[in-house]
């Protein structure tokens, strides 16, 4: 199992395919990731499958997502967590929720198949003091 995961962390190519207008750079989502990792988990006979937990940490309530990969006897783990925020401007409750899974579930992808971000938006911090939007879109 170990082997064939190492197989897709070294030939998995998720191209940023998205492009946030607003901030001017490219990213990839969650589906991106699904989209390039499918032809490897069918050459190695594998199965891929997400799911989110809403937890309570102190007063905040987090998205705890996990992506699972197995070939039905083993089965390997990474979990990932994004905060929902309390208020999002033109945003109802759902899509609060929604948001905060897509976010939770690619960073769970990306440690399970050592998707690297270094340039992504999510980590153009250059050692300054967080902006308010950046801290609100704190994982750990």
């Amino acid at each position: 199992m170990k082997d064939k995961l190492l197989y897709i962390q070294q030939n998995l190519k998720a191209p940023k395919g998205q492009m946030n207008k607003f901030g001017g750079y490219k990213y990839r989502s969650c589906e991106d990731i699904f989209e390039a990792v499918k032809p490897l988990l069918k050459e190695k006979e594998l199965i891929l499958q997400t799911t989110d937990e809403l937890v309570q940490i102190g007063e905040r309530y987090y998205i705890k997502a996990t992506a699972m990969l197995s070939d039905g006897k083993e089965t390997i783990t990474n979990t990932a967590y994004a905060r929902e925020e309390e208020t999002k401007k033109g945003m109802d409750g759902s899509q609060i929720t929604g948001a905060s899974s897509s976010y939770a579930r690619k960073y769970a992808l990306n440690g399970l198949f050592l998707i690297d971000d270094t340039k992504d938006s999510d980590s153009t911090n250059k050692g300054e003091e967080p902006t308010e939007e950046e801290a609100k879109a704190f994982i750990f």
